[in-house]
């Protein structure tokens, strides 16, 4: 039901009116109706018709009560617990029957009422109620009330559009009831404060409450007059200089001095004339043109429009450059820059000869993922300058925010595009070798995430239509070569990587470290600090020992930094006056770099029961583990140390499990458990471990203690492994096995399914070195186990 207010009805007096015991109730929905308060009311349910129809035949009074309930679809289904429990008693003046079929009816508010029960009833509800008295005190207090009462009405009528008949009421009204009422009806409160309103009995109470939420609303009108005021001055004052420069620009054009930007316009139609522009974006800087024309040159919109203008203008839409085609020269520039990394030079090699063959080929994107220092990104500079190719790289490291890829919508201030739009920018051709460093290093937190942002950059179906959010504009990057690095394939998302062709580097062996700082790393730092070759000579040996010695590594950068001491040692001593060459020999590296860092570590141990030697992957390359067991009596306990993760830890139990459960075959007594306490520990226990592939290497050294027999020095192994006693597969073959042979073991242990792995390794890495490939755990402790004198 929607009112609308009238003024009070003194027609009907209320002290005339006896309240019967037993009301019928007409629920309200949205507003309160007040004593002294005439409404026109507009209703349309059948029960409620029902309900008017048996008040006209009667006393002509029903209760007018307010539901709480914020929305009603059909008035009928409020039930008591959806109205107040105070309402007004309403007298029925008028009864309109529209043809539409709702009844159009005047009622005014007399007293209030509480409800007291509700009874049965049939089609409308009916309630016992018990009379709110509205007793009028004359007292000082409220007299002063209500004299600030009618004085901050009057003030907000003359701030605001309400009428001036409402004043003229309110100062003609003698009951201070009806007066509060009147004022609570004009400030618009919610249902819940003019409820309350309504709710309080005693006059002073009342009056004091109305003059405080008056009060309130005369400040806010207040305030906000003066804010429409200052806001009126503003605009004024921008229209007076708006019109004073209308006038500048007129004298300016009388002297012939007003065209400067009317030749920068100019200018800039002559550029997107020349400019091959892809049509979409020809139209929309034309019409930005249009625009900008009609901006002010002192608008800081003119500026935002022009450097949005420049942007598209600078982007190389059709500038490519011609692809070398060349696969002999090609062939031999990859290899005159990279020593080894064949896998990766065939695939590119093979691009060139499709490109060769179909010239709108999609570029290939490939995500090169190794350890550091292996040559990624160098490896992507090299790929550029084979195919003739700009190159362009961005680092993705520690990126967090979506808009550093699609860039910032133009709503903002300072909105830039994102940095695949902006390398293009700076690369001048739409074909360049596009190389995403750290793609796994990629974050993501509340202000989206960055490589849900590359998934279509990446996708060679759809980065045809690649929209920057500045630009809002349609960019093709299908002839883009892109390359991602990584070092750790795991840490990419699952769609992501599924959108990459995954060419895996595995580690250098010392061949392929010496052969690299002979021919790249030796030259490039002489060069470096001015040196010559006649001044530094480092023989082959002495590179191998300071490769053994110095580094530990998967890839060359720890190498080049130790070349780099040597080099700044005997820039040092030629400025000292010192001349003829210096050889660096094997035992002289303690000269230049102090003592030696890292010793064989095969050598650091000694060996015994109980040791196993074990294979590990690092982001950083593989490495061999040790496994320490040691038995003690105690009462079947297991310790584990080294700072070991969940998953190791698990292997462990499932070692000692399979121990215990096939104590038979392995001749040992069952009754043995129960009497001693084992203890596994991983050295370098300040380093996390974790990781399935540790469990074969459990299994040995575990048997070995228990048994007494050595596990053999010269065998490195690594697997999963289950209860059954399968042995399952692993991952990172390659660097585990350059691991073993920087250590010096050429015997390895591996799991049978692991061998298609072995067959990707380098032919000449794999030469000399002996795999194993067993099924199960027996198996593997077949080949461990030093043989006893027994069984020799």
């Amino acid at each position: 039901m929607e009112n609308e207010q009238q003024p009070p009805q003194e027609k009907t007096d209320p002290a005339h009116l006896v309240i019967p015991e037993i009301l019928p109730i007409l629920p309200l929905h949205g507003f309160v109706f007040y004593p002294g308060m005439g409404f026109p009311l507009q209703v349309s349910s059948e029960v409620s018709k029902q309900l008017i129809d048996d008040v006209l035949l009667g006393d002509r009074m029903m209760g007018l009560v307010a539901s709480h309930r914020e929305q009603v679809a059909d008035a009928d289904a409020l039930g008591p617990d959806d109205l107040y429990q105070v309402g007004v008693v309403g007298y029925l003046h008028k009864l309109n029957k529209a043809p539409e079929g709702y009844y159009q009816i005047l009622v005014s508010g007399t007293k209030k009422f509480a409800i007291s029960e509700f009874v049965e009833f049939t089609s409308y509800m009916r309630t016992k109620v018990a009379e709110v008295p509205m007793e009028v005190v004359e007292d000082k207090k409220i007299e002063a009330l209500l004299f600030n009462i009618r004085a901050q009405f009057t003030k907000l009528a003359g701030a605001t559009e309400l009428p001036q008949e409402l004043v003229a009421t309110i100062n003609s009204l003698t009951n201070p009831f009806y007066v509060a009422y009147l004022v609570s009806s004009q400030l618009n409160f919610k249902l819940e404060k003019e409820q309350e309103i309504l709710e309080i009995t005693p006059l002073q109470d009342l009056l004091h409450r109305v003059a405080s939420e008056l009060a309130k609303r005369l400040e806010t009108v207040e305030m906000s007059n003066q804010l429409q005021a200052s806001m009126k001055k503003d605009m004024d004052e921008r229209q007076r200089e708006f019109f004073l420069r209308q006038q500048l620009q007129a004298i300016r054009k009388e002297l012939g001095e007003g065209d400067d930007d009317k030749i920068e316009i100019k200018e800039l139609k002559e550029k997107v004339a020349e400019k091959g522009l892809a049509p979409q974006a020809r139209a929309v800087v034309e019409k930005e043109l249009s625009r900008l024309e009609r901006i002010p040159p002192a608008s800081p919109e003119y500026t935002v429009s022009r450097n949005y203008i420049d942007w598209i203008l600078d982007l190389p839409w059709t500038d490519s450059t011609t692809d070398s085609l060349d696969l002999v020269t090609a062939e031999a520039d990859l290899e005159h820059d990279h020593y080894g990394l064949k896998k990766i030079k065939k695939r590119i090699l093979e691009f060139l000869a499709v490109r060769k063959l179909k010239e709108d080929i999609h570029g290939p994107i490939l995500c090169l993922v190794g350890p550091p220092g292996v040559g990624k990104t160098s490896l992507g500079q090299s790929i550029a300058r084979t195919m003739n190719r700009k190159f362009v790289r961005i680092a993705l490291g520690g990126v967090r925010d979506e808009a550093e890829v699609r860039g910032h919508r133009r709503t903002y201030i300072g909105a830039l595009p994102g940095r695949i739009v902006e390398s293009l920018k700076r690369a001048g051709s739409n074909n360049p070798v596009f190389l995403l460093d750290e793609i796994d290093k990629l974050g993501n937190d509340f202000r989206g995430d960055p490589s849900s942002a590359l998934l279509e950059v990446l996708d060679p179906e759809q980065n045809s239509t690649f929209t920057d959010h500045y630009l809002g504009i349609e960019f093709d990057l299908s002839k883009v070569m892109f390359i991602a690095t990584a070092n750790v394939l795991d840490a990419i998302p699952g769609p992501l990587r599924d959108r990459m062709e995954v060419v895996e580097l595995s580690g250098y062996t010392q061949e392929e470290k010496v052969a690299i700082a002979t021919r790249h790393l030796l030259p490039k730092q002489l060069d470096s600090h001015a040196l010559m070759a006649d001044d530094l000579e480092m023989p082959g040996e002495t590179i191998e020992a300071l490769i053994a010695s110095y580094t530990r590594e998967a890839g060359v950068r720890n190498l080049e930094r130790e070349i780099a001491a040597i080099c700044r040692g005997t820039a040092a001593e030629i400025a000292r006056g010192r001349t003829g060459k210096t050889v660096v020999a094997a035992d002289k590296l303690y000269d230049f770099l102090g003592p030696q860092r890292f010793y064989p570590e095969m050598k650091a141990r000694s060996w015994g029961v109980g040791l196993a030697t074990g294979l590990a992957w690092t982001p950083v390359g593989g490495q061999i583990l040790f496994i320490e067991t040691s038995k003690m009596k105690g009462r079947g306990n297991l310790t584990l140390t080294g700072k070991l993760g969940e998953v190791m830890r698990e292997s462990a139990a499932a070692a000692l499990t399979y121990i215990k459960a096939h104590a038979a075959d392995l001749g040992v007594d069952e009754d043995l458990f129960a009497g001693i306490d084992l203890h596994v520990h991983v050295p370098e226990g300040a380093i996390p471990k974790d990781g399935p592939s540790a469990g074969v290497a459990m299994v040995s050294s575990l048997v070995s203690v228990i048994l007494g027999r050595p596990v053999r020095q010269d065998v490195a192994m690594t697997g999963e492994i289950t209860l059954r006693g399968d042995v399952l597969p692993v991952g990172g073959i390659g660097e585990k096995v350059l691991a073993a042979l920087r250590a010096g073991i050429k015997e390895l242990i591996l799991p049978v399914l692991n061998e298609k792995d072995v067959l990707e390794i380098q032919e000449d890495i794999r030469q000399g070195v002996v795999f194993h490939y067993p099924h199960t755990i027996h198996e593997v402790l077949e080949i461990a186990m030093e043989k006893s004198e027994a069984q020799s």
